[in-house]
């Protein structure tokens, strides 16, 4: 790792991925390696994820901590010359509580630097084995959450981005999801392929597939509650049934700058 630009080490937010370990990118990694301090929050990130650390690292589960009482000792570590790490589960931009901790390391004066990392929908994806932008059938993806004890923006209402009927990925909502069922159900068919993903890239993974009607009940059924992603998609319906459109981007009658069009 580089000297700091300033009179201390930038706190490196670093995203673990959904769980696995290998799903960490090799710049993650390697500021891992090289961390004095990890924060990390044990429900989330899987303590296998340290063994990239130095076995001399200070490991920090905050997973009962509050940010008022995380903050201080990460700036403490800093200041006293340490290279500190906040882990944090998927991507930090996503439902990280990123945008309040940036606030308060610059206010107190503290450089950072953020390490992006794997989605869960991403993984999620690559698990079912399916694209998410089919041609001719869905080009958008949605990454949203429903509205519960953190309020979601009254424009961004769950019913109303359903009507767009784009591959939408439902984080944070398996204790509403009989709400978010019927939000989704105001615009997309009830026979809507669904996959019900939990705790994607630990040991006890489990995905579910079902309809879109099917989507609350088989919640229930499996006792789930929270470390869910919803993925509602046309694009699940297969290989088969996502038809046999495809990209113009390899298609041979298609001239770009690095493949122009031949004249006969």
């Amino acid at each position: 790792m580089s000297q700091p630009t300033s009179s201390y080490w930038p706190v490196h937010i670093v995203g673990a991925g959904p769980g696995d370990p290998e799903l960490i990118t090799l710049r993650g990694q390697r500021v891992l390696s090289e961390a004095d301090v990890v924060f990390y929050t044990g429900s989330l990130v899987p303590e296998g994820l340290l063994a990239h650390c130095r076995p001399d690292v200070e490991a920090i589960d905050t997973r009962s901590l509050t940010l008022e009482t995380l903050l201080p000792q990460m700036v403490e570590r800093v200041k006293a010359g340490r290279r500190v790490v906040r882990l944090q589960d998927g991507d930090p931009s996503l439902y990280g509580a990123l945008h309040e901790l940036l606030i308060r390391l610059a206010e107190a004066g503290i450089p950072f630097e953020i390490v992006p990392g794997v989605s869960a929908f991403q993984l999620a994806a690559a698990r079912l084995q399916v694209e998410l932008t089919v041609p001719e059938l869905v080009q958008t993806v949605i990454l949203t959450r429903a509205s519960g004890r953190t309020r979601v923006p009254e424009a961004e209402a769950l019913a109303s981005l359903a009507a767009h009927r784009a591959s939408l990925c439902l984080y944070l909502s398996a204790r509403h999801v009989e709400q978010a069922q019927a939000d989704l159900m105001t615009h997309y068919p009830a026979d809507t392929p669904v996959a019900i993903c939990y705790r994607l890239g630990w040991p006890d993974e489990r995905i579910w597939l079902g309809s879109l009607a099917e989507m609350a009940a088989l919640t229930r059924q499996a006792g789930l509650e929270r470390t869910v992603l919803y993925l509602i998609s046309p694009a699940l319906r297969g290989l088969a049934g996502a038809g046999s459109a495809r990209s113009r981007l390899y298609s041979p009658d298609h001239a770009h700058l690095f493949r122009p069009k031949r004249h006969r």
